[in-house]
């Protein structure tokens, strides 16, 4: 792993200053952040409850790849191209389904559930079916959650999947199902809403109800705090180490793509609702609500939050250098039964509502990003240091320091063939 370049320019007091415009909306950036870092790192795909018999599958879309997460005859969950070995024809053109094998609707070639190939009409005997399996791509699953990597040569998962483990674990004994799925178009660059994401400067005035329960500081880099925060975090402290609950946080390790931390809710509120009051069935090893927020982070596509009655997990795909899609799913137990034990719309309330809040922010903020006179400003010591941190992260991924491809305002206009020229010459197209 390339250690993280320098984020410059900077001032006298090591003042942090934002990507230039061009990285939000060049398509030649757009080319390089998929060759380079989608295609690359590992992403967050889908949680295996979508999954749960043999036959099931669900598919999702990475650059130009159309890709299958199914589950075969053992249970195992697999991952296969969504592009058939012989012309190349989508074998499944549904978002979710079950088969009990993959046809081709083409020239019918037949693949079982681990892509073995297993008939080929009015094919010739030098032919062996043995030669043709659909493409394969690494899939991880920890405590539920699906993640997969592209690359050919995919990067170590041991330390995610060890820290991963030991935060899910207590919350994932008890098998949970998808309460409301959404999927967004959101008119703004994938790194527009990752810079928002990673810091809580606008939550007072923008997230009036994710502050209802939420503290807006206490992250990692943020020195603010309140006599009201440090009393819930002791607090909470204490009821994680009885609960023997890992607090964090594990902040990015190295330079590597999470992060895992809890984080108390404010006096009043045992989960992320309106109201404070529970809105379903405890998940997990746990006898009561009051147990904070676990809050994870992995770049470049999903965040989660786990509370002791559902979860929320959102997944980035982009689609373009200004388009990115979002996909905000809420889990809560298996055997809930909703009506009863649960209403959707409470389940989704806070996360709904603060996320289309996010969506919008950012949609504003891309189009000041595409501004001829844009020159990125001096960030928050305070309040966005995540933000200086993911642009470190993301230049890290590139190899390359913002001197070598940088310039903003006009002067980023003319950048645009030179980049292309340069990305070119290290990728060849997504990998």
């Amino acid at each position: 792993m390339n250690s993280p370049a320098a984020l410059k320019p900077t001032k006298a007091g090591g003042t942090a200053f934002g990507l230039p415009g061009i990285y939000y909306w060049s398509e030649p950036h757009f080319r390089e952040d998929m060759s380079r870092i989608f295609y690359r790192n590992w992403l967050f795909a889908a949680h295996e409850c979508e999954i749960p018999n043999p036959g099931d599958y669900v598919t999702v879309t990475i650059g130009r790849d159309s890709l299958i997460l199914a589950r075969d005859n053992a249970g195992v969950v697999r991952g296969h191209f969504n592009s058939c070995r012989h012309r190349g024809s989508i074998i499944c053109h549904q978002s979710k389904g079950h088969a009990q094998r993959f046809v081709c609707p083409y020239h019918q070639w037949v693949y079982g559930l681990d892509g073995r190939l297993e008939q080929f009409r009015l094919m010739q005997d030098d032919c062996d079916k043995r030669d043709y399996p659909l493409h394969s791509f690494r899939v991880e699953v920890v405590c539920g959650f699906i993640f997969i990597n592209l690359s050919s040569a995919p990067p170590s998962f041991d330390l995610a999947r060890e820290t991963f483990t030991r935060f899910f674990s207590p919350h994932c004994t008890t098998p949970v199902k998808v309460c409301v799925d959404i999927d967004y178009l959101v008119k703004a660059n994938w790194k527009t809403i990752f810079d928002n994401n990673r810091e809580c400067y606008h939550c007072a005035s923008g997230h009036k109800e994710f502050c209802l329960s939420n503290f807006d500081f206490g992250m990692p880099g943020d020195p603010r705090s309140s006599a009201e925060f440090l009393t819930a975090h002791a607090t909470a402290q204490q009821k994680w180490e009885h609960l023997r609950l890992s607090p964090g946080p594990v902040n990015f390790p190295n330079g590597e793509w999470f992060r895992c931390m809890r984080f108390p809710l404010k006096k009043g509120f045992v989960t992320e609702s309106l109201s404070g009051e529970p809105v379903a069935p405890i998940i997990g090893d746990f006898s009561e609500y009051d147990i904070g927020s676990l809050r994870i982070v992995g770049l470049p596509n999903m965040w989660f939050h786990l509370n002791a009655d559902y979860f929320m997990t959102t997944r980035l795909t982009p689609i373009s250098a200004a388009e990115t899609r979002a996909r905000v799913v809420w889990y809560v137990r298996a055997d809930a039964v909703e009506g009863r034990d649960y209403d959707p719309l409470r389940v989704a309330d806070v996360w709904r509502i603060t996320s289309e809040q996010d969506w919008k922010l950012c949609e504003m903020n891309q189009q000041g990003l595409q501004s001829s006179r844009y020159v990125p400003g001096p960030l928050s010591r305070t309040a966005e240091q995540g933000v200086a941190d993911f642009a470190k992260w993301y230049l890290a991924q590139l190899g390359r320091t913002l001197e070598d491809a940088g310039g903003h305002g006009d002067d980023g206009m003319r950048l645009i063939d030179r980049v292309d020229s340069l990305i070119s010459s290290e990728t060849n197209g997504f990998e």
